[in-house]
């Protein structure tokens, strides 16, 4: 089965303005989010930037690659409006139809992937984002008539309501606007740290790290059906080849740094062989094998899975197949001698996750 894999950096423009920029990844530049639902954005919030609130069509987990930020979530039918603030390398997921905002309050630009699922979204391989105010907004869609008999408002009021907004999506706020404190006790069910050695994670000396959040370190996860994970490479490092063993398939993104990524179908040939800088974007498929090698600066790459309890069957080491196989097994299956196939063995008795750099 042959696919059109590529790699390739946001391509399309989503909104661009004195408060930021909002960019995606468009299925004409990759096809594989349009053939297996998925969808992803870049957002770029200027201090004192605001992205007006709005609910999507998807669910989506977003990973902050720069500065902070303030969010706000509203689930549907509540009166809590719920407050965190994140920080660089912290992870939020954003179910479909939960009300969310974000503002940046810092002095730097913040900066933000997001990444998810678009199964039951208008545009397969698409995130759409509806508006309550606005030009793109709820209230100027229904107009004065509809507006004022829901609200009781006369004309006048009804106007000022639906038009004194002129933004759309993002919106510059004056310097020194207080947002509402973060609801501290909160934070851990709404977001969690990816990017250090804690939770679910392999750390390697001279190798690198691991770090997963499944469902079942991060509950919230399960509501959404994603699973997020993070691994970065030291110079030259390697991750070693692998495959999640569900089906689900990975969208990854290089955070940091470069390397050479190569992704391996069922016909025994690379199907994807590149290389990736910071601000790529590629696909693997479900069931295919994938490894990563770092260049000389290291690599730092966010996954998600389209699975909150993806389980990855690792391809060499203590843990892979190869280790399984009884000997005569082995020896038949890559008809070599016992004397070759006692060396291969015996190179297969450690856990080689990550590959540190040849000394």
């Amino acid at each position: 089965m042959e696919i059109e894999m590529g790699v390739g950096k946001a391509d399309q423009i989503g909104f661009e303005g004195d408060a930021g920029e909002y960019y995606v990844w468009s299925n004409s530049k990759t096809p594989l989010l349009s053939q297996y639902k998925l969808g992803a954005g870049k957002l770029f919030l200027r201090p004192f930037g605001f992205a007006l609130p709005h609910y999507a069509d998807s669910s989506k987990i977003g990973f902050l690659l720069q500065g902070t930020c303030t969010f706000g979530l509203v689930s549907p039918n509540s009166r809590e409006e719920k407050v965190l603030r994140i920080k660089k390398g912290d992870v939020i997921p954003l179910p479909s139809g939960v009300v969310s905002w974000c503002f940046n309050g810092g002095h730097t630009d913040a900066v933000m992937v997001f990444m998810g699922e678009t199964t039951k979204a208008l545009v397969p391989g698409q995130f759409t984002y509806f508006f309550g105010a606005g030009v793109l907004g709820f209230l100027a869609g229904f107009q004065s008539e509809f507006v004022g008999k829901t609200f009781d408002l006369d004309q006048k009021q009804s106007d000022t309501l639906i038009n004194s907004q002129h933004g759309a999506l993002l919106v510059k706020l004056e310097n020194g606007t207080k947002f509402p404190e973060p609801n501290e006790h909160i934070k851990e069910k709404l977001s969690a740290t990816i990017d250090d050695p804690s939770g679910d994670h392999i750390i390697l000396k001279r190798g690198g790290l691991i770090n997963s959040l499944t469902e079942k370190n991060f509950p919230t996860l399960g509501e959404i059906g994603l699973s997020a994970k993070f691994v970065r490479l030291e110079g030259n490092a390697m991750l070693a080849p692998s495959y999640v063993t569900n089906g689900s398939i990975q969208i990854r993104y290089v955070g940091k740094g470069s390397g050479w990524i190569r992704v391996v179908g069922s016909e025994g040939k690379p199907a994807l062989d590149n290389r990736v800088e910071e601000g790529d974007l590629f696909i693997v498929p479900q069931y295919f094998a994938t490894a990563e090698i770092a260049d000389e600066c290291g690599m730092e790459v966010f996954s998600i899975i389209t699975s909150s309890n993806p389980i990855f069957g690792e391809l060499a080491g203590s843990n892979s197949v190869w280790n399984a196989l009884s000997p005569v097994v082995l020896r038949s299956t890559l008809n070599v001698s016992e004397e070759f196939e006692e060396v291969f063995k015996s190179k297969n008795t450690k856990s080689i996750t990550i590959v540190p750099p040849s000394t």
